[in-house]
C-alpha cells in the first residue's frame, strides 16, 4: 500500500542539500547586521549621552576610542575601579548594548626601546580592561614608517609586537586587531604581517577607506585575500575636496565602501560593522548627532535594496 504524500513526508524526503539555497536566503533575510560607532565620532559626549543614543538609533555595539576626549581607556571613570566598571556593565546591559573592541593608542613601528615599551606596555593594559568589560578586541595599529629603515625590517617589528600581546592576552577572552592603518594598508603587507604573527589571539580590523583611498586596490582583491583575519571593521567614506580628503555621510563619498559590505555580508562577516566618523581629529566635518544618526539609516537603506535584490534572483 503505497504512503499517502503528506508536506510533512515530502519535506523529509528532500534530500538537505537540495534545500540549502532556500536555507541560506531565508537566514540571510532574517539576520539583521550588527552596527556600533567609535566615540571617536563624538569626543564631547559623556558616557551616559554616548549609550543613551546609541539605543535611541538601534545601534548594539558601542567601540570606545576615548570618553571626552581621555584616550587611555584605563583612566576614564566609568572603566577605572571594579565599582565603577560593575556599574558601567549594568548601564551597557540595560541599554541592550555591549563594547564591541577598546581602540588603543599603541603602535608597534617603533624600534626597541623607551618608547617602543610605552606603547607595548599600554595594549597590555587595555588587554586587561577589554577583558574586564567583556569586550572582545582591543586595536593597536602603525603609523608611519620610518624613512630610514628597511621596509620589512619595520614589519619585522610589527610582527614582534603582535606576538608578544597575543601571547600576553591568550587565556582572556581577548584579540589583538591590527588596524589597517598610516602606511600599512597594502594587502601583501597586512598578509605578510598576519601570516608572521600566526597567533590565534591576533586578526585585523579592515578599514576599507584607509586602504582604498591610498592604494586604490579593490574591495574584491583585498578581501579573499585578508578574509582569514578580518575580526572587526571601520567604515567610513570621503571624497575629494580641493585636492584635500573630507570625511563625509556613508555613500556620498567615492569609496566603494558598499562593494566591501556586501563582500562581508556575502560571507556571513560574524562581526560588527562599525562607523567611525574621525571628528575628534577633524573638527570641521559634520557633528555626531547627524552623522551617527545618519549611519543607521543609510545602512538600514542599502541592505534594504540588497536583500530585495538577492531574493528576486
Amino acid at each position: 500500500m503505497k504512503k499517502a504524500i503528506t508536506r510533512k513526508n515530502f519535506i523529509t524526503s528532500i534530500p538537505l542539500f537540495a534545500l540549502l539555497p532556500h536555507i541560506k536566503k531565508i537566514i540571510h533575510s532574517a539576520d539583521f547586521y550588527k552596527l556600533s560607532f567609535s566615540t571617536l565620532g563624538c569626543p564631547d559626549w559623556n558616557f551616559d549621552t554616548i549609550i543613551g543614543f546609541a539605543k535611541e538609533h538601534q545601534y548594539t555595539g558601542i567601540e570606545v576610542r576615548g570618553i571626552l576626549r581621555e584616550m587611555d581607556l584605563t583612566k576614564v571613570p566609568e572603566f577605572s575601579t571594579p565599582g565603577a566598571i560593575a556599574v558601567t556593565m549594568k548601564k551597557m546591559q540595560d541599554h541592550g548594548l555591549v563594547f564591541v573592541d577598546l581602540g588603543s593608542s599603541c603602535a608597534l613601528h617603533f624600534a626597541k626601546g623607551e618608547e617602543r615599551n610605552k606603547n607595548l606596555d599600554e595594549g597590555k593594559r587595555f588587554i586587561n580592561l577589554a577583558s574586564q568589560l567583556n569586550c572582545p578586541y582591543i586595536r593597536v595599529f602603525p603609523n608611519q614608517l620610518p624613512k630610514d629603515r628597511d621596509r620589512q625590517e619595520s614589519l619585522n617589528l610589527i610582527i614582534e609586537g603582535l606576538r608578544e600581546l597575543g601571547k600576553y592576552a591568550n587565556g582572556t577572552g581577548v584579540t589583538v586587531l591590527l588596524e589597517s592603518h598610516g602606511e600599512l594598508i597594502y594587502k601583501k603587507d597586512l598578509l605578510t604581517v598576519m601570516e608572521g604573527a600566526a597567533t590565534p589571539n591576533v586578526g585585523l580590523v579592515w578599514d576599507v577607506c584607509n586602504m582604498w583611498i591610498a592604494t586604490k586596490e579593490p574591495p574584491e582583491e583585498v578581501y579573499p585575500l585578508l578574509k582569514p583575519y578580518i575580526r572587526h571593521t571601520h567604515i567610513k567614506d570621503l571624497k575629494i575636496v580641493d585636492d584635500k580628503e573630507e570625511y563625509v555621510l556613508l555613500g556620498t563619498g567615492i569609496v566603494p565602501i558598499f562593494k566591501a559590505i556586501d563582500l562581508l555580508y556575502k560571507n556571513q562577516f560574524p562581526g560588527y560593522y562599525s562607523f567611525e566618523w574621525e571628528k575628534l581629529w577633524h573638527p570641521e566635518i559634520v557633528d555626531p548627532q547627524i552623522a551617527l544618526a545618519d549611519y543607521p539609516v543609510a545602512m538600514r537603506k542599502h541592505f534594504e535594496l540588497y536583500l530585495k535584490t538577492a531574493n528576486a534572483l
